[in-house]
């Protein structure tokens, strides 16, 4: 039968929180929800043990390498700092309360106005003080998402569902009344001379229409790439949303793995779960092997006159490891880069420090891609919605090879 006494929060959990403000002082990035699993996780465990404390907060705390140097410098100098001799264990003794203070308000939510109202006997005026807010919002921004908790990953898919995306438009054929127009308008001015006994007091001018480019959005869903899957899914889903919000209906989006799968129908519904339903129900290799090659010739031989139309730009999400032959890779990749305005690769392991894309498969690919970007966290998505918003109206420069 075991001797410890039972964990009772109070003192202890006072200064675990102590102890998260000291790793954020020496640069750490600590969340409120990797502070709350800290606090149930000591619950779970033999706290008397310091190697198993130890170890218990180094796992909830530290979601970087290169911050486990500044995590052991913090924890043996806080825990000493507090003067105790059988850490610890002391923390749970029972110590008197300190005298009763004015509740300050809570970071991030409330706070009280001081003035009462008009009358007198109102309730005071609560005020939101968002300054914390803002910096959790931008901490969250720079978060990989293969390295987010499920609360963070929850908060990020809200951001993403709030993002506008708009893409650059592409000037169409038919003209348009404009005063400053490029091109004259005979059949105006014609009109209006008639109307001043035949005399050409204006000249008439036009200019051409603009739409937005039709998208094509086609993501790896393979083994390789589950840890983004999901994110991706929900990326593509708010993109086309935000889309027909501003009344464009030219997204196209399709998965693969070692096939070739549309999924716009599914991604129209209004639900994000039930769309991620529906597409999980319609994929039949999702975290299967990669073979990009070959969807890629699926996708050039059946789709790509049927959505490639009219200066389309195609975003190809994918972390580049591929089963298949570099040879089909290459050919079927400039195929599909002379079929489009632009063809855009997003990598999510580019945002990864020293990440270099030596593989085979992107070695084939990248000589045929316009726009080689990351897709690693809301800061890039955010890069990449500038990107497109900014198309220039002329393909960039390709290079001439094996699809001739």
């Amino acid at each position: 039968m075991s001797t410890e006494p039972a964990f009772s929060g109070g003192q202890l959990l006072s200064h675990a929180v102590g102890f998260v403000r000291e790793l954020r002082s020496e640069g750490m990035v600590v969340t409120p929800g990797q502070t709350t699993l800290f606090a149930q996780a000591l619950a779970e465990v033999s706290i008397f043990d310091p190697q198993i404390f130890y170890h218990t907060a180094r796992s909830t705390l530290v979601t970087r390498h290169e911050d486990y140097p500044k995590f052991e410098g913090a924890f043996w100098k806080f825990w000493q700092k507090l003067g105790l001799e059988r850490f610890p264990g002391e923390l749970l003794q029972p110590t008197p309360l300190p005298p009763h203070k004015e509740q300050k308000p809570r970071p991030g939510e409330v706070g009280r106005e001081g003035k009462k109202s008009s009358q007198g006997q109102g309730p005071p005026v609560r005020v939101v003080d968002r300054a914390l807010t803002y910096s959790e919002q931008e901490v969250l921004r720079q978060k990989r998402f293969d390295q987010m908790s499920e609360a963070e990953l929850e908060a990020a898919r809200r951001l993403l569902s709030g993002f506008e995306w708009r893409i650059s438009e592409r000037p169409t054929r038919r003209l348009r009344p404009a005063p400053a127009g490029s091109y004259l308008d005979l059949r105006r001015s014609f009109r209006q001379a008639l109307r001043h006994q035949g005399e050409f007091l204006r000249l008439e001018r036009r200019k051409r229409k603009t739409k937005p480019r039709p998208l094509v959005l086609i993501a790896d869903v393979s083994g390789s790439m589950e840890r983004y899957s999901r994110m991706l899914l929900h990326f593509l889903h708010a993109f086309a949303l935000a889309q027909t919000r501003h009344g464009v209906r030219t997204v196209e989006a399709f998965v693969f793995g070692t096939r070739l799968t549309r999924i716009t129908r599914s991604l129209k519904k209004r639900s994000v779960d039930a769309a991620l339903a529906e597409v999980g129900r319609t994929v039949k290799d999702w975290s299967g092997g990669t073979r990009i090659g070959s969807s890629l010739h699926q996708f050039n031989r059946i789709w790509a006159k049927r959505v490639l139309g009219q200066g389309a730009v195609v975003l190809l999400i994918s972390d580049g490891w591929d089963q298949g032959e570099p040879e089909l890779l290459a050919f079927e990749m400039e195929r599909l880069q002379k079929s489009c305005h632009r063809l855009i690769w997003l990598n999510p392991l580019l945002g990864t420090p020293g990440y270099q894309p030596l593989t085979r498969g992107l070695q084939a690919a990248l000589p045929f891609t316009d726009d080689f970007l990351p897709v690693h966290n809301l800061a890039s998505l955010e890069g990449l919605a500038k990107a497109l918003e900014s198309l220039s109206l002329r393909p960039a420069t390709r290079r001439s090879g094996m699809a001739g």
